[in-house]
């Protein structure tokens, strides 16, 4: 599965559990959010473990994204079977902050960063 345009680009791989988000979120609201939320929730609804969220190609996400994400992993919370694993780059200030928030929101999130 896949949503493409020419800021950004999120791909889900079943195989291994896998969303990789790249490029930049600047959607206005949570309207426009509305695709990507739905192949968030399908994963969730999935109950397979670990969910990865790959997030090291994401240069720029804002608050609309962070909350949408946000939703995303209380979702997964409430599945006591499922785990996560959130990856993400040092090398992208957003993430350092914004990530490290996931993690209060679901602490048994493993976040795995890049050098």
């Amino acid at each position: 599965m896949e949503i493409k345009t020419d800021d950004y680009r999120i791909c889900y791989d079943p195989e291994t559990l896998t969303v990789s988000c790249q490029g930049s979120l600047r959607l206005s609201g949570m309207a426009e959010y509305a695709p990507i939320a739905e192949l968030l929730d399908d994963i969730a609804s999935q109950e397979q473990s670990p969910v990865v969220l790959d997030l090291q190609g994401l240069e720029f996400l804002n608050s609309s994204g962070i909350s949408m994400l946000s939703k995303f992993v209380i979702k997964v919370r409430h599945k006591k079977t499922v785990t996560m694993i959130v990856r993400g780059s040092k090398a992208i200030p957003w993430q350092g902050k914004s990530l490290k928030n996931l993690q209060r929101l679901m602490p048994s999130l493993t976040l795995e960063w890049d050098e």
